[in-house]
């Protein structure tokens, strides 16, 4: 388990993906994200699980399972 901040991006990578943009500008591709963390510039931080064992369409950095998150700023 990781836990990272950053802000929620919609990336136009094929038919679309959600990232978190890590604080330190490192970005994970979001799997399994609830709904109420699909919103975009929204700062988070978000526990779970690095999946070397998933593969997506839109490549655009490490796979990260969600398993829990906070709000930090809805702004």
């Amino acid at each position: 388990m990781i836990t990272v901040e950053g802000t929620v991006e919609h990336k136009a990578m094929g038919t679309g993906a959600w990232a978190l943009v890590s604080d330190e500008g490192k970005t994970y591709e979001l799997h399994k994200a609830p709904q109420d963390l699909k919103k975009s510039g929204l700062k988070v931080k978000v526990e779970g699980k690095v999946r070397d064992d998933v593969v997506t369409l839109a490549m655009i950095g490490p796979v990260l399972e969600v398993q829990s998150f906070n709000v930090l700023d809805d702004k």
